[in-house]
């Protein structure tokens, strides 16, 4: 079961990677104007983490369960960003961008949560992490 969690986990984080990459990437370098007011740092944000989202797939699939902090890292820095736009930003930010920021944090919550899940379902996990300490 922990491969199928693993790579569920690692496809999920793939995708919303790529959605972000191609999304950032439109209108950072090919200029698309998306209809609204755009807030720079955003879209460079975004496509950041989008790149650095596909590299957390690769970690998730060769790593499993021992790469929960990438996960906390990520769904973190997406909870950092969606509080400082609804205390900072509400104003002018485009619903859009609220609605892929909620996506994004959903979906890392359940790859952290699925991850999380890893390491309690790994048999022998227990006996090893009490041993690890003598």
């Amino acid at each position: 079961m922990r491969i199928h969690r693993t790579t569920i986990a690692a496809a999920l984080a793939l995708v919303i990677g790529v959605m972000a990459i191609i999304a950032g990437g439109q209108v950072l370098f090919l200029g698309r104007d998306p209809g609204y007011y755009v807030i720079d740092w955003l879209v460079v944000y975004n496509f950041t983490v989008g790149v650095l989202s596909v590299a957390a797939a690769a970690w998730i699939w060769l790593r499993g369960w021992r790469a929960r902090a990438v996960a906390a890292i990520v769904f973190s820095a997406h909870a950092t960003v969606m509080l400082t736009l609804l205390a900072v930003y509400r104003v002018v930010v485009a619903p859009d961008s609220l609605v892929a920021m909620t996506i994004r944090l959903s979906v890392w919550a359940i790859i952290a949560g699925m991850l999380y899940r890893l390491r309690h379902d790994t048999p022998g996990a227990t006996q090893r992490l009490s041993t690890h300490g003598r």
